[in-house]
């Protein structure tokens, strides 16, 4: 069976996980952890990530095994031992994919933005062979989640966008995917047992007692990236929207 070959748009703590993920269960026969150890014969083993984009000095230039465990990282490190993979980070595309305010917390907390020039992402996906892009930009990256869906489509690669930038859920966007019979996934993901999706099952929980929910609200609180990133309040309103949509699935 062939390999899942998949390049990385944003090497940062979700990146971080997947690439350990792959590594720490591809000899586990239990899927603990995992909603589903193997679909259709595929394994997390089967997966390969042959390209990855990055912006932040300590990770482009590096192999993706030592890049995953570079500052500002800071997801649970469970598989330290990730193999050399022969993959290095090329210099991505930056546009609003950096929020400024970065600039005012340490090197430890905030990305630090390389000086290369930025690489052509299209060209990248050919000569790498990659057949899906996975996009894990920060919230907000409107712009420059654009052009690496428009690199996607360049490449002749799937999309599967990580981040709650309207692109699958955009008809025009969609069309243009279609019509190069190319797939294209989501928009935005859960965390694996995180604020939203526990807000679903509690919302669902009170419509399957009968119970009438008149409001409800959700906040962001955590310690990486992701929430310093989303201090810049005009960087929501994607999120907003996308997690808005997703709890009242079930009202």
């Amino acid at each position: 069976m062939n390999k899942i070959r998949i390049a990385i748009a944003g090497v940062g703590n979700c990146a971080s996980s997947l690439i350990q993920g792959i590594e720490y269960y591809k000899d586990k026969s239990e899927a603990i952890g995992l909603m589903h150890l193997e679909i259709n014969g595929y394994r997390p083993g089967d997966i390969e990530v042959v390209a990855a984009f990055d912006i932040d000095v300590r990770k482009v230039g590096q192999d993706l095994s030592k890049a995953i465990f570079a500052a500002p990282n800071n997801t649970t490190v469970f598989y330290p031992d990730v193999p050399h993979q022969g993959v290095e980070v090329k210099m991505g595309t930056v546009l609003d994919g950096l929020a400024q305010h970065m600039k005012e917390y340490s090197e430890e907390e905030a990305f630090r933005l390389a000086e290369n020039d930025p690489c052509q992402v299209a060209d990248e996906l050919r000569k790498s062979g990659a057949e899906i892009l996975v996009n894990y930009l920060p919230v907000g990256s409107e712009k420059a989640t654009r052009v690496y869906a428009l690199a996607a489509l360049d490449a002749g690669v799937a999309f599967v966008n990580c981040i709650p930038v309207f692109i699958a859920s955009d008809k025009e966007w969609a069309k243009r995917f279609e019509v190069r019979h190319l797939p294209l996934v989501g928009d935005d993901v859960k965390t694996q047992l995180g604020a939203t999706i526990l807000h679903r099952v509690l919302t669902k929980l009170f419509v399957d007692r009968g119970v009438k929910l008149e409001r409800t609200y959700q906040l962001n609180t955590g310690g990486n990236t992701d929430f310093l990133n989303m201090l810049a309040r005009e960087r929501l309103s994607s999120k907003k929207i996308s997690k808005t949509e997703a709890v009242q699935l079930n009202l």
